[in-house]
């Protein structure tokens, strides 16, 4: 598998997302490389796979192995690779350079490709949204961008980063509008998280693999199409050039913003900076965030954001003990104590927040182990359906008295929680001026954009 020696071997270590894109845009039928495999991080149960021969191209008719990144030293020597390219988002710097170590010593190049090799061009005008963490509120900011664009009666179709966990040749191109287009994707939990609340809005929403094909197919939409707007994933920087860049940022992780990548770079591309949450934070957390937003990208606009929050039934948290359940991703990997669960419980009048441990089963067991600085919530974790599972039995075995689910879907229509729950709903809310309506009114105008109203 070492290939022709004029070739440099690559090893691109991913987590399913970024990985498949580099590939795809700057490896695929490229004869001066030799990818010989993926690694996979991050994400469960995304090993021992294949990247199929009908993504990877002519140069890979069986396709490419994706192993497990623990094994990347060993891989390194085995196929004598010539360069890692590392391409998964959300990590510190720390963590960045500790693989670089890895890879240096095993005697490779360690490579981060940048905007210039990776963004494809759209025919639409495309807006960005990026944020420095995952779980700093970047599904808010674009449902209310596609609010605002939609008032305007301009047809808009959102494409999301990447999360292929399924069978990835069937996964190319997906397109998603109803919620039944969900059963039909297989969708895991975290991708309803991200689609779900696009679709019961009347909203049309891509994603896939090859995000060449999801971005023609989306400009050619055939409900149409005025505007493409990216709904990053993690904190990673667009896949596609941006007409428009806004980033969130987070204070109730101030100064993750410099500390994580990509999400500096997501910052430091900003046109337009959200500085998200302040209704929940502290003023010192907020003037930490503004001061690195000086630091790095003086010239961005800055929108202060809040994200009020809703419950459909207040008394189910009243004076009760609650579970509350979280969005998965934001917990683990996000590494977030709390979210809008936790500040619904509080604001609500919570007796006890229960601690999930002691009651949970199986893969969400090993997930506290992984991830044991998780906060007094449980994570909705569902990549499969043993996770699912597991889930329903660890929520219906929690000793409480009801459940507060902070997931942006209903977590009711895959699960059977057998006790009394209500969920929280969040969106985004600017403060004052400058605010997003001004800011679309100006792209709007900048591009000659007519509605059909």
């Amino acid at each position: 598998m070492g290939g022709n020696m004029s070739k440099k071997n690559v090893i691109i270590i991913g987590a399913a997302g970024r990985d498949f894109h580099n590939f795809n845009t700057v490896y695929r039928d490229n004869e001066n490389y030799n990818v010989v495999a993926f690694t996979a991080a991050q994400i469960p149960d995304i090993d021992g796979r294949k990247y199929p021969p009908e993504l990877a191209g002519k140069l890979y008719p069986e396709g490419i192995p994706v192993y497990a990144e623990e094994n990347l030293a060993e891989l390194i020597r085995k196929f004598r690779v010539d360069d890692c390219v590392f391409a998964y988002s959300d990590v510190t710097y720390q963590k960045v350079m500790a693989v670089s170590a890895i890879v240096n010593a095993a005697g490779a190049n360690f490579v981060l490709l940048g905007p210039d090799a990776t963004m494809l061009k759209s025919v639409k005008p495309v807006i960005s949204v990026g944020a420095i963490r995952t779980g700093c509120g970047k599904s808010q900011t674009s449902r209310r961008i596609i609010e605002l664009l939609m008032a305007k009666g301009l047809r808009v179709v959102a494409i999301r980063h990447p999360m292929p966990y399924g069978d990835l040749a069937e996964q190319k191109v997906q397109r998603f509008a109803t919620i039944a287009d969900l059963e039909l994707h297989k969708c895991t939990v975290e991708e309803m998280e991200e689609y779900e609340p696009h679709v019961v809005r009347g909203d049309v929403i891509y994603a896939g693999v090859d995000y060449e094909a999801i971005l023609r197919a989306a400009e050619n939409d055939p409900a149409g199409c005025d505007v493409v707007l990216w709904d990053g994933g993690n904190n990673d920087f667009p896949f596609y050039k941006s007409d428009l860049m806004i980033t969130v940022t987070d204070p109730h992780r101030a100064g993750h913003e410099l500390r994580y990548y990509p999400g500096e770079v997501t910052l430091r591309m900003a046109d337009v900076v959200v500085i998200n949450k302040i209704d929940s934070s502290s003023p010192e957390a907020v003037q930490q965030v503004r001061e690195s937003i000086e630091k790095v990208n003086p010239g961005a606009l800055v929108v202060d954001g809040a994200s009020p929050i809703r419950v459909d039934d207040p008394s189910v948290i009243k004076g009760k003990r609650v579970l509350v359940v979280e969005d998965g991703p934001t917990l683990t990997h996000g590494e977030m104590k709390l979210g809008a669960g936790i500040v619904a419980a509080r604001k609500f009048g919570a007796a006890e927040l229960v601690d999930p441990r002691p009651f949970t089963v199986g893969k969400l067991t090993e997930t506290f182990s992984i991830y044991p600085n998780i906060g007094t919530l449980l994570p909705a974790m569902g990549y499969g359906e043993q996770q699912l599972k597991d889930l329903e039995d660890t929520i219906n075995k929690t000793d409480c008295d009801s459940v507060v689910v902070a997931t942006p879907i209903d977590l009711n229509r895959i699960i059977n929680i057998r006790k009394p729950n209500t969920r929280v709903y969040y969106d985004l809310q600017e403060i004052g001026d400058p605010n997003l309506s001004q800011v679309i009114d100006e792209f709007v105008n900048k591009f000659g954009l007519k509605g059909k109203n």
